[in-house]
């Protein structure tokens, strides 16, 4: 056994038990754990990447990279050429099995998300937007990327719409001639649910884009359209929202067609006059 995996076997009476999971991934992968990131051998032994760094300093490393490098040492003292491709093999495929991963859980939420799809929900929802006085958007954490996108399309209908991104932005008087469109996945932002419930007591009209119906902003929602965003691992699948919002924009632009091409004209002149595009 070399010095590396000696020291993990030598320590580990004295190792917490999250630290002895993954001592038992690493002596029982001595040939893989040198080709893994810090992610990866978190993941594999099932913690965090906190505890990967405070495992390798009990082991006596400044860093992750310091253990690694120890690993790459010992691993090139024992493991032949062919084995060591072997190895690269094996961990690009898994590599590559996660991006299939990742496509297929998307295909799949649009997929299950178009089966559930409210249409007359939908329409609804196209109507307070066309019928709207003043749009606001209430969106946080990763969520904000979806209002922003939501506005960006928007804008080249309207002329009155808003993100709301802090206190300052709220709206002092609204009527029910005003919407807003409330954007909030799991976890739900309380922040989000707040302004959006805050704005709907003072009278205005309300569309939540969430993942539930028992999301914490359906209850205060005129329109509610829900959406899978299921993620294969801690982070929030996209691909069914934005599907949704792209299907709102659009069927806003077919009612709203002449709006669209006269701020798409103007907005080309912009382009031009200040030479922007490529």
């Amino acid at each position: 056994m070399s010095e590396v995996y000696q020291k993990i076997a030598e320590k580990m009476p004295n190792m917490s038990k999250a630290q002895e999971k993954i001592a038992k991934y690493i002596l029982s992968n001595p040939n893989r754990t040198p080709f893994l990131t810090v992610e990866k051998l978190a993941k594999l032994s099932g913690v965090s990447i906190a505890t990967i760094t405070r495992f390798v300093i009990f082991l006596g490393y400044k860093g992750y990279p310091d253990f690694l490098r120890d690993t790459q040492e010992s691993i090139q003292e024992q493991v032949t050429s062919s084995e060591r491709i072997k190895l690269n093999a094996e961990i690009k495929e898994e590599c590559e099995k996660n991006i299939y991963e990742v496509f297929e859980n998307d295909l799949n939420n649009i997929k299950s998300t178009m089966e559930d799809m409210n249409l007359y929900e939908i329409k609804r929802a196209v109507n307070e937007i066309i019928n709207s006085k003043r749009i606001y958007i209430v969106a946080r954490r990763s969520a904000y990327s979806l209002g922003v996108l939501l506005k960006y399309y928007l804008d080249f209908v309207f002329n009155n719409v808003y993100i709301i991104e802090n206190t300052e932005d709220i709206p002092k008087y609204v009527d029910k001639y005003d919407l807003v469109i409330g954007i909030n996945f799991e976890k739900y932002s309380r922040s989000a649910v707040e302004v959006f419930s805050y704005l709907k007591s003072k009278g205005s009209r309300t569309i939540a884009i969430t993942d539930s119906m028992l999301s914490p902003i359906v209850p205060y929602a005129d329109v509610s359209l829900t959406v899978i965003s299921k993620g294969t691992t801690s982070l929030d699948s996209f691909a069914a929202p934005i599907s949704l919002i792209n299907a709102l924009v659009v069927s806003v632009k077919e009612q709203k067609n002449d709006c669209f091409v006269n701020n798409v004209e103007l907005l080309e002149e912009t382009y031009k006059k200040f030479d922007i595009l490529i």
